[in-house]
């Protein structure tokens, strides 16, 4: 009975330990998340071990004196006057999360 038991713990010990990650990885940034967990990735998406989502909205209508720049830090896009990047341009609306 013994020669049986052993076994059967270290089974149960690795198929708890294999269920302590997601099943796929992030193929961004090549990690691997606890179950249940959440991240944002180096290319600004929101991710679950269900898949991931961008992390912002995407500018559309932007007055033609204004630009959009993505922000990599902020994770981002930074609407401004054209002529003064000081000056936040705020008539637009965002598409997307």
């Amino acid at each position: 009975m013994q020669k049986y038991l052993t076994p059967a713990l270290l089974l149960c010990t690795l198929l708890s330990l294999s269920d302590a990650f997601c099943t796929a990885k992030d193929d961004v940034d090549k990690t691997w998340h606890a179950v249940g967990s959440s991240w944002r990735n180096s290319a600004c998406m929101d991710c679950t071990c269900d898949g991931c989502c961008s992390a912002y909205g995407i500018p559309r209508g932007i007055p033609d004196d204004c630009v959009s720049v993505f922000d990599w830090k902020a994770c981002d896009y930074i609407v401004h006057k054209k002529d003064d990047p000081t000056v936040l341009c705020t008539n637009y609306a965002r598409v997307g999360k």
